[in-house]
């Protein structure tokens, strides 16, 4: 069985999209998957199937939460090695005395085919970076305050993302790996 992170996007955001995660542990159980376990409220899942494609399994929770709840979630689906990878590639951790509660990571559904439009915006004082379907995000004004949005991400590469901060990746791998 292979280990798996479904990122869902949007999900217990200011009221909107609520699902408690004891139904959210329910749903994925009904999916057949296996050693479920959530992290925090907003939408991060690790658990364990036989199913092997990761577009797929994405496209199951996404429906199945369609059905269950009557609303559109979208979900990213990540591998352990994947994550490991991306903990591992962090530009911005070369720098030994980066605040890390200032990086954030953007996951995205797929390789966006043109990132002129992004690079074009001026973000000001936030910077990001890009990694094959991850951006790796770092927030000198904060998170709340930016430009630099989930939504423009989206906008911009014509692409679905979710993002984490960096304490919740980390969280995440160190979850995995127990």
């Amino acid at each position: 069985m292979q280990t798996y992170i479904a990122l869902l996007r949007g999900i217990n955001v200011s009221g909107k999209n609520k699902i408690l995660m004891a139904d959210l542990k329910l749903l994925f159980s009904d999916l057949e998957f296996k050693e479920i376990q959530t992290y925090i409220q907003s939408g991060n899942v690790i658990f364990k199937s036989l199913k092997k494609n990761q577009k797929e399994i994405a496209t199951l929770i996404s429906e199945k939460i369609k059905e269950v709840f009557q609303y559109e979630v979208s979900v990213i689906v990540k591998n352990k090695k994947e994550l490991k990878n991306i903990i591992k590639n962090n530009p911005y951790l070369r720098d030994n005395t980066i605040e890390t509660k200032k990086l954030y990571v953007t996951y995205l559904n797929k390789m966006p085919k043109d990132f002129k439009k992004i690079k074009k915006f001026d973000f000001g004082k936030d910077n990001y970076e890009i990694v094959n379907d991850i951006i790796y995000l770092k927030y000198e004004i904060g998170a709340g305050k930016t430009k630099l949005t989930n939504n423009i991400i989206e906008k911009k590469l014509d692409v679905i993302a979710t993002t984490r901060n960096w304490r919740t990746t980390s969280k995440l791998l160190e979850l995995i790996e127990q």
